[in-house]
């Protein structure tokens, strides 16, 4: 009776799809943006210590770690310790080499690790605040550097600004 051709159904299969491998990317994705985030997050150094020198007058709240010094032209160098409005060591003038700014450095800075291995915080030395003046070389910064490198100072700042009372002192000197 029925002489048409019947349909042929096909075969249903089935559809399944094995997820093991989205689900292990999510995962490392997860760990990956939280490592990321912690990261990034801006870390800050605490620079407000103390009082952490010895052999020194400590008038000032966390002044005594800093070391200023001003590089001025014909190789001069102006260095204080402390504030410029009441310094711990007053404005002087000095040269480069051992019986110069060297030895300062390495005065100031061996009683600031004395002092802190005394309370307890070893290895806390001086910062050096580095001002070169337009009239002065990169030579001398350079110089300036290697000082450092030789009192085995690995914490300095190179600022470019002057702040009221050091220009003055620069033009008295």
């Amino acid at each position: 009776m029925n002489n048409l051709p019947q349909k042929v159904r096909s075969k249903k299969l089935n559809s399944r799809v094995d997820l093991t491998a989205m689900v292990s990317v999510s995962f490392l994705l997860i760990i990956f943006f939280m490592v990321v985030g912690e990261l990034s997050k801006p870390k800050a150094m605490d620079l407000s210590i103390g009082n952490d020198c010895c052999d020194c007058p400590t008038p000032h709240y966390g002044e005594n770690r800093s070391f200023t010094i001003i590089l001025d032209q014909n190789n001069k160098l102006v260095y204080y310790a402390g504030i410029l409005a009441s310094p711990i060591i007053k404005p002087q003038i000095t040269t480069f080499g051992k019986d110069g700014i060297r030895k300062e450095l390495d005065i100031y800075n061996n009683a600031a690790l004395k002092y802190s291995e005394q309370l307890g915080k070893p290895g806390r030395g001086i910062t050096v605040i580095i001002k070169p003046t337009k009239k002065s070389n990169y030579g001398n910064l350079v110089e300036i550097l290697d000082e450092l490198k030789t009192t085995n100072i690995d914490s300095y700042s190179i600022i470019p600004e002057f702040t009221p009372e050091e220009t003055k002192l620069l033009a008295a000197k």
